[in-house]
């Protein structure tokens, strides 16, 4: 379903905003200089009992999200989390619920979750390569600090990259079909990375096992725990 984006935002997206870039506007609209931009934001709440939380924002102009921001917290203190923009043209491009655990294992797993909110098209790490095929390095992507981070980048270009194993990657659609999905408000920001039995690492060792996205990660380094849709 296709969601209204508007550029006028609540006052606490406008000041997550004014503290990502380092300004304070005196409305709640966006910033000047990102007028004729569409400003999208996200309202990030749990998955699989995390307990984690946040805010998410996109400023995309064109085929280019020329700021991304988000703030999250309450994670596994300390430890890399995965964190990327969802969009499928089959999916449902909204957060999952636990009725979609196909295993009955009491858990979403990443791949149950992509009917609700699609294969990745940004990979929202800190450095290199956005495309999907840098959705399972975890070692480019932010860690928390005692279970919270801020994270900021710009100019991020959206792509239309197939080949990249990702289940459901085959309805991506093309880099301006993504771009108008994600500024119509089908995108979804989801974070990973759970810790379940809070030993501070992420153990294949532990019940959930490996992942079913790579069997050299931990499920609980790609176990979904936090989504939003930006609107």
């Amino acid at each position: 379903m296709k969601k209204n984006t508007k550029l006028v935002l609540g006052a606490s997206a406008a000041a997550l905003i004014a503290l990502s870039l380092g300004s304070a506007p005196a409305s709640a609209e966006a910033p000047k200089s990102e007028r004729g931009s569409v400003v999208l934001t996200a309202n990030l709440t749990e998955l699989n009992d995390s307990g984690a939380s946040g805010q998410a924002f996109a400023v995309v102009r064109g085929e280019t999200i020329k700021t991304m921001g988000v703030r999250a917290r309450g994670l596994s203190p300390d430890a890399p989390h995965a964190q990327h923009i969802h969009y499928g043209d089959q999916a449902m491009n909204e957060c999952p619920t636990l009725d979609l655990d196909s295993n009955g294992d009491g858990r979403l797993n990443t791949v149950e979750g992509v009917p609700a909110y699609g294969p990745v098209v940004v990979s929202l790490n800190t450095s290199g390569d956005t495309t999907p095929a840098s959705f399972l390095d975890v070692s480019r992507f932010p860690v928390s600090k005692d279970g919270s981070y801020n994270y900021l980048r710009t100019n991020i270009s959206f792509t239309d990259v197939a080949g990249t194993g990702y289940p459901g990657a085959e309805g991506r659609g093309t880099a301006a079909q993504i771009a108008e999905a994600i500024r119509d408000g089908e995108g979804v920001v989801v974070i990973h990375g759970n810790d379940y039995d809070g030993n501070g690492t992420y153990n294949v060792s532990d019940p959930e096992g490996v992942s079913e996205l790579d069997p050299a990660l931990p499920a609980e380094a790609t176990d979904p725990v936090a989504c939003g849709i930006l609107n």
